[in-house]
């Protein structure tokens, strides 16, 4: 435990900005655990809203310092190249039913 005065308020002040974070890093884990649910599922229409909100709270989360920018620039890259994969398999079926 802290001794000086300013050591106990910077404790305190860490576990509400540690709490604060766990919040936020929650938050971004089940958006890209939603985004890709959608996209196992093959649906194109719905994994695209789920990248809009997964790009959100990732730029949310850097710009609050709460992940690096890099890791959300790495983070929302690999989220696109999975939802590009998703796009040949969408048309390719479309063209089939015409």
């Amino acid at each position: 435990m802290p001794q000086r005065k300013s050591a106990q308020k910077e404790l305190r002040k860490s576990l509400r900005r540690r709490k604060r974070n766990l919040v936020v890093k929650k938050k971004v884990k089940e958006t890209i655990k939603r985004f890709k649910r959608a996209v196992q599922q093959n649906n194109f229409s719905l994994s695209q809203e789920a990248l809009r909100e997964v790009y959100k709270v990732l730029d949310k989360a850097a710009s609050k310092r709460v992940i690096h920018h890099n890791k959300a620039a790495r983070k929302k890259s690999r989220a696109a190249l999975l939802l590009k994969k998703l796009i040949p398999q969408n048309i390719n079926e479309q063209e089939l039913n015409n």
